[in-house]
């Protein structure tokens, strides 16, 4: 029998130039909801700083249990999802609407999401963190069967 699904404690956030006012903004206040935040970057932005010089590191503490969720923000979100995707065991999307921020949790195990911090405003984005937070894997036996074939797809593209 599967254990219930671990409520979520410590959450690692990561930003760019282009992310950094909302990563701000959604750390304050997951931390008034109670969460530890674990901020892998940007502190101070400027304009040639690279997503994935503090994307990765977070996706790689993710992938080690070290932070139970993720959230990373650049400009549009897409090339911190792209780059989270690299790193094995991290299951990241693009998020802008509540729907997916739920159900790719329930069926899908997503453990970081990703926003642009130039595409979504403020209380839309809360909205889909605090969404993303509160959602919980089903673990129903045709999800586990899927992310078992995408972790054997990693593991087989990790072959040299």
């Amino acid at each position: 029998m599967n254990s219930p699904p671990k409520v979520p404690k410590c959450i690692g956030i990561a930003s760019d130039h282009g992310g950094h006012d909302l990563k701000q903004y959604l750390a304050g206040r997951l931390r008034e909801s109670g969460f530890e935040i674990v901020d892998f970057g940007d502190k101070e932005p400027t304009p040639d700083d690279d997503y994935p010089d503090f994307v990765v590191p977070l996706a790689r503490a993710l992938a080690r249990g070290d932070v139970d969720r993720g959230l990373a923000i650049c400009g549009s979100g897409v090339g911190a999802c792209i780059a989270a995707n690299k790193v094995p065991g991290v299951r990241a999307c693009l998020i802008h609407e509540t729907f997916s921020a739920h159900q790719g949790v329930e069926d899908d195990d997503l453990n970081l999401i990703c926003l642009g911090g130039l595409v979504v405003g403020k209380a839309l984005a809360w909205e889909l963190v605090h969404t993303f937070l509160t959602a919980r894997f089903s673990g129903a036996e045709r999800h586990c069967r899927r992310l078992a074939k995408v972790a054997r797809l990693e593991a087989k593209e990790a072959e040299p």
